[in-house]
């Protein structure tokens, strides 16, 4: 059975929940994969309110959508970041934010995170999909030089502060997909090893596989799924192209906006950049992935409602299952 394309509504909660849920049905897409921010998916309401759930429910059935995941990256990131400030008053709710105090905020936003598997279990989701933050992604540059035990102190901050919620993951049965993206604790092959030992590969924790990371780092998406095959608890589909090689542009993109020409790379629609998809769902075939590829579109310099029914046809193109049989079977003097 073909697995479910669905739309992640993070980057289209400026609309309400209604008109997305009708614009993805509209272009086909089966289901969402729903933002925790906006009116999308309120944490807060949904274990408030005693109808609040079934009302989403409703809505998403009015337009014979389905969800799988949640997602709750901005609440996440604030968990382990360092330093927090404006950045983070921008994007995360007043009741998270409280009086700005940077570790208030973290233990605020772990408590939502909390609140968040909450959440998901009574809406009926076993996946939350999210970043973690990170007390040592400022040190990446590696200057001022940084001693190893300032590495391990990070890797340990994240433990202590994520296992206490992933607790609450294990007692309600959801499972946490964390997007492996720079600004985390894991953004790349190495640290999501280290990561992974930092909280013992407990089961509760897995990966959010999105390959627009990969390729601008200059990392191999394919080889990344076989590596972590057991670890890969949802998939986003979005893309990324690299431009350097004119001795300007470089990967750290010189502080410019996106769609920004000189830029060293950036975000494109799904099919439009460097990722070689095709290859990607053969991988994701290989190690048995059913569940749903969720097209986060992201592409500053496209028009989105251009942008997402043309990246569902393009996905729903390449994403074909896996054979049945082997096609020498026929070959054999048995069959």
């Amino acid at each position: 059975m073909a697995r479910p394309i669905t739309l992640f509504t993070g980057q289209w909660a400026d609309l309400p929940f209604d008109e997305v849920c009708r614009l993805a049905s509209e272009w086909g897409y089966d289901g969402l994969e729903i933002a925790c921010w906006g009116d999308h998916f309120e944490v807060d309401r949904a274990l408030a309110e005693d109808d609040y759930v079934q009302r989403k429910r409703d809505q998403l059935a009015k337009h014979n959508l389905q969800v799988f995941a949640i997602s709750n990256h901005l609440a996440g990131q604030a968990v382990c970041d360092h330093p927090i400030d404006e950045r983070h008053k921008d994007i995360l709710p007043g009741a998270v934010w409280g009086d700005g105090d940077p570790e208030g905020v973290r233990t605020r936003a772990a408590e939502r995170m909390k609140d968040t598997a909450r959440a998901a279990a009574k809406f009926g989701v076993d996946t939350v999909i999210g970043f973690t933050g990170s007390s040592i992604w400022h040190t990446v540059a590696m200057f001022p030089p940084v001693p190893p035990a300032m590495i391990d102190r990070g890797y340990q901050d994240f433990a202590d502060r994520w296992n206490p919620i992933l607790d609450v993951f294990d007692e309600v049965g959801v499972r946490f997909a964390h997007e492996v993206h720079p600004s985390e604790i894991a953004y790349d092959y190495w640290t999501t090893r280290r990561t992974l030992d930092a909280i013992g590969h407990r089961p509760a924790f897995g990966l959010n596989w999105d390959p627009s990371h990969f390729v601008w780092q200059d990392l191999d998406p394919v080889n990344f799924i076989l590596e972590f095959a057991d670890r890969i608890y949802h998939v986003d589909c979005k893309d990324a192209k690299v431009r350097t090689g004119d001795g300007r542009r470089g990967r750290m993109s010189s502080h410019l906006p996106w769609a920004d020409l000189r830029r060293g790379w950036d975000f494109v629609s799904t099919g439009h950049g460097d990722v070689p998809w095709e290859d990607c769902f053969r991988a994701l075939n290989a190690i048995g992935y059913a569940g749903p590829l969720s097209i986060e579109w992201e592409d500053a310099g496209m028009d989105r409602l251009v942008g997402a029914p043309e990246a569902l046809q393009f996905v729903r193109r390449l994403a074909f299952d896996a054979p049945s049989a082997a096609f020498d079977a026929a070959f054999s003097s048995s069959s």
